[in-house]
């Protein structure tokens, strides 16, 4: 079995439901075993400020799959919830971002290990730093002191 973590943010449709609906779906999908998932929080906007605020948490994973296959897994479980696409940074119904994988840095067309903008982004770090403080991210250093900077991102625990 492989330790992975996944973001997930939501703006449209209800947040609050929409990340617990795919939660339920990620710990129902075959392969994939939910161990925790942190608490929700509220965050403004990233790179186009134009919309409502975000919903997001981190979720822990054990799994069989490997990297790319999970995070096609994570697609497939985007578009069944509506995920569309048509500019960066757009609202959406719900994003699921694979953050880690065990200990694997890889970078492909489909995906990078560990994500390349997870250290310095509020939204992901406090929900990862509250159900793993220890994990490491990267060459970055410890997810609790990553999370220590990231207290000015109007970042808000629910």
């Amino acid at each position: 079995m492989h330790q992975a973590f996944i973001a997930l943010g939501s703006n449209l449709q209800n947040p609050q439901e929409q990340i617990q609906f795919a939660l339920q779906t990620i710990a129902n999908a075959p392969d994939i075993e939910l161990i925790k998932s942190s608490s929700l929080y509220q965050t403004a906007p990233v790179g186009y400020d134009d919309q409502p605020d975000f919903i997001n948490a981190v979720a822990e994973i054990s799994t069989t799959l490997p990297p790319l296959a999970l995070m096609r897994t994570l697609l497939k479980i985007e578009a069944s919830q509506g995920r569309e696409r048509p500019f960066p940074n757009a609202p959406r119904v719900i994003d699921l971002d694979l953050l880690l994988y065990d200990d694997v840095v890889m970078e492909t067309e489909e995906l990078t290990l560990p994500h390349p903008r997870m250290s310095g982004r509020g939204f992901v770090i406090l929900p990862l730093a509250e159900i793993a403080p220890k994990i490491t991210v990267g060459t970055y250093g410890y997810a609790d002191v990553l999370a220590a900077k990231c207290d000015n991102q109007g970042v808000h625990k629910l």
